[in-house]
């Protein structure tokens, strides 16, 4: 064990460009982000700015295509991009994602016509995005939501109540879920819902025991018209796009997990490096170094399952089991990491003096959003049974 405190994590990205986007991202890091997390997150500040600035630099349509104004970026690059994004601000971070799961739908099942009108502005131009699934009745039994939209000639009137979601009265466009047919899966279907829509209002934002910058809040639809033409799908198609996103934004989250787990370290890393007990540095007690090595271990081998995942996305094949596994072990790992960072700090690890408190107390989300980890197992052990376990 050396007293040079923590070291950059070594990114594997394949090109140039890449390592670009990278240099990019540390250089916002240590400029915009991280000297004021601890101030905005204690005072429940969103830093909306930060998000502009992040879509002027291409930063929140990296996994898109270019043509419509995306990065063009591998998932793979993506997922660690928003690692280094994580470790500065989870707010930031899970903020890229939710974005990123909000563009999902349109880009992958809307009509080229609807692509080329709406994504340029939702990936460079500055907007922000949330998306809708969840709601007060329906969280992990998502199939069974009662948000219903009803045709009425070339529109779609919607009328429900979206629960849990994450930049909630402040986004500017919506991707709601809302049913179209009969009970169950096959009844639900997929719209785009611009924010400023006559109708929508958003709940004043739930009050959380960790991620305070970030605005978690219902979203009502009362009597909401939207256009045919803001359809996304068939109608009927919406619950298998809404698997589809979720597949793909377990990745984010799991990296997200990655990048708090790793500032949790390199803070308690740094603190043990410097102090000393029984007049020795702390960093020569065998329990405090395996604690630490356990807590490096977990967090590479969060990291490998993640990135394994984008690349299967990458390649075109099946990864839904493997980020459904990513996403329960990153998580749970950030959890149990960030909660070592804190005992190896004792005192100063739980007060808010230090930021390990905090990373502990947003690490407990990150075990719920997105599917529980209780319901990461279960899809883990249906796709083990085979097709019939679906």
């Amino acid at each position: 064990m050396t007293d040079h405190g923590p070291q950059p994590v070594e990114r594997r990205l394949p090109t140039e460009e890449a390592r670009d986007l990278l240099a990019l991202v540390r250089e916002l890091v240590r400029r915009e982000i991280a000297p004021h997390a601890a101030e905005e997150e204690e005072a429940g500040r969103f830093p909306r700015e930060l998000f502009r600035l992040l879509s002027s630099s291409g930063l929140l349509g990296l996994p898109y295509a270019g043509e419509f104004g995306g990065g063009d970026q591998p998932y793979e690059v993506y997922l660690q991009i928003l690692e280094e994004l994580a470790a500065a601000r989870l707010t930031v971070g899970l903020g890229v994602s939710v974005h990123s799961l909000a563009c999902h739908a349109l880009a992958g099942y809307g009509t080229k016509e609807q692509r080329a009108e709406h994504l340029p502005a939702m990936l460079g131009g500055g907007l922000l995005g949330a998306y809708c699934l969840s709601e007060p009745q329906s969280g992990s039994d998502a199939a069974s939501l009662r948000t219903r939209a009803v045709r009425d000639g070339g529109d779609w009137v919607l009328d429900g109540t979206k629960a849990w979601i994450t930049h909630g009265g402040i986004a500017d466009f919506y991707t709601v879920l809302a049913r179209t047919g009969g009970e169950g899966a096959r009844g639900i279907t997929a719209f785009l819902v611009p924010g400023d829509a006559p109708g929508l209002s958003a709940a004043p934002p739930e009050r959380k025991m960790g991620m305070k910058g970030s605005p978690t809040a219902q979203v009502h639809l009362d009597g909401v018209r939207v256009p045919d033409a803001r359809r996304v799908g068939d109608e009927g198609q919406g619950f298998s796009i809404a698997l589809s996103a979720l597949d793909s934004g377990r990745l984010g989250i799991a990296a997200c997990a990655v990048g708090l787990a790793q500032a949790a370290l390199d803070e308690a890393l740094a603190f043990v490096s410097q102090r000393r007990q029984f007049g020795r540095p702390l960093t020569d007690f065998q329990g405090l170094r395996f604690m630490l090595a356990d807590m490096a271990t977990q967090i590479e081998a969060g990291r490998s399952l993640c990135l394994a995942a984008a690349r299967l996305r990458d390649e075109g094949l099946p990864f839904a089991r493997q980020a459904a596994m990513a996403k329960l072990f990153a998580t749970d790992a950030a959890m149990r990491v960030t909660t070592d960072a804190v005992q190896l700090m004792g005192g100063y690890g739980y007060t808010a003096d230090f930021p390990a408190e905090r990373y502990m107390r947003e690490a407990k989300m990150l075990q719920i959003v997105e599917g529980t980890n209780q319901i990461q197992r279960m899809v883990i052990a249906r796709h083990l049974a085979g097709p019939e376990g679906h």
